[in-house]
């Protein structure tokens, strides 16, 4: 196990009808005007909007609506929210939605506090030391936004996605209810089931060994989601399900799977590079290019795939084939994916010949480091 250091100062408040201590939690922050951040549709349509409204101004805090946040949220988005901050007097941010709404409130935060363009600090050309108190209302779980140090941000100006990584930016709390999940659309459910899934394989997938809590947790994970996922699409309001599911998404990125090991980021970067280029949905795009990134990888770690087959997919070990092995398990994750329904192949997600030599244009990875023509040989798998 390698050094670490863990912070989660976030406030997780879980279980029904807990958005309604949302005017209490602000107050608590020192709150005296609300800027609530949202997406739009569901939000407005089920009334939640209204009563997280009511909730806050009962505490005596004044709020501004600052709705239109995007799935692959725009940084132009995120100047507005700044400028309406800034004018405003606003001086906390609260966020209704899943993780594109919390990564605009995140930018905005940041950037309400820099004399700067906040698009510095995903180009990584600055460093954020501090962000406005920001809390969320988790409608989808998928991101684990709601806790994690990570915000994602496009720029369509130059067709590029890019996250900014920093403990500053993790929000004072998150209200979780998983009942507020019930009418997620079927489809938007299974790209939650496989984004946090994703988190988890990139925090397991390591050349760090000999950290058995840690990949026993990530294994727990992972079967977790494998018997819930199709669970919570055939029966969307089995609370205890949609809890488990929810709860899951804040684990699998608030970096407790992640503890004690070199983590590997490549499938969520070569996806980065498909959103920005087609503005796909991200679990989509990360249910295509798992099973192609395994493929061509796990011949450099054979022992850490063949636990992975055993331990998270119940495969038989073949000691006379233990590629074997691994190939089953991987097969396996992509038919599993495909239940959901999700897109399995590039043709499905949309990707189009011509652009695959600027899709590869990357260096990335742990496991084994990739450059632009291991990717292109992964998009090749991905087919």
């Amino acid at each position: 196990m390698n050094n670490f250091t863990f912070y989660c100062p976030t406030k997780f408040v879980f279980g029904k009808d807990q958005e309604k201590n949302v005017g209490k939690l602000c107050a608590e922050q020192g709150a005296t005007k609300v800027l609530i951040v949202y997406g739009g549709g569901s939000v407005v349509r089920s009334g939640l909007l209204d009563r997280v409204r009511q909730y806050i101004q009962d505490e005596g805090i004044a709020t501004v609506d600052f709705g239109g946040a995007q799935p692959n949220p725009r940084v132009e988005h995120v100047r507005e929210g700044i400028e309406i901050v800034k004018r405003e007097g606003v001086d906390f941010l609260l966020a209704i939605g899943g993780g594109s709404v919390i990564d605009t409130a995140k930018g905005i935060g940041i950037g309400a506090l820099y004399d700067g363009d906040v698009w510095d600090y995903f180009l990584r050309t600055k460093n954020p030391t501090v962000m406005m108190p920001v809390g969320a209302i988790v409608t989808i779980a998928a991101s684990g936004s709601e806790g994690s140090s990570s915000c994602v941000l496009n720029n369509d100006a130059l067709k590029v996605k890019s996250a900014c990584n920093n403990d500053c930016i993790r929000p004072r709390f998150a209200i979780m209810n998983p009942e507020l999940t019930y009418t997620l659309p079927a489809y938007q459910t299974a790209c939650g089931v496989v984004d946090i899934m994703m988190h988890t394989h990139e925090r397991y997938f390591t050349p760090v060994q000999d950290n058995e809590f840690t990949d026993e947790f990530c294994e727990g994970l992972l079967r977790t989601m494998i018997k819930l996922g199709p669970k919570a699409i055939s029966d969307p309001y089995n609370y205890n399900v949609r809890a488990q599911i929810m709860w899951a998404g804040v684990m699998s990125h608030n970096n407790t799977v992640g503890v004690g090991r070199i983590q590997d980021s490549a499938c969520h970067r070569i996806q980065v590079m498909i959103g920005a280029k087609y503005d796909s949905a991200h679990g989509a795009g990360l249910a295509t290019i798992c099973p192609a990134w395994m493929k061509y990888v796990y011949k450099n770690n054979m022992p850490r795939f063949i636990r992975y087959a055993t331990k998270v997919w119940g495969v038989d070990y073949d000691p006379y084939d233990p590629e074997a092995t691994v190939l089953e398990a991987i097969r396996r994750l992509k038919e599993f994916n495909h239940s959901l329904g999700m897109p399995v192949t590039l043709a499905e997600l949309g990707v189009k010949d011509e652009d695959i030599d600027e899709l590869c244009q990357l260096n990335v990875g742990h496991m084994q480091e990739l450059g632009p023509d291991d990717i292109r040989q992964i998009y090749e798998l991905a087919r």
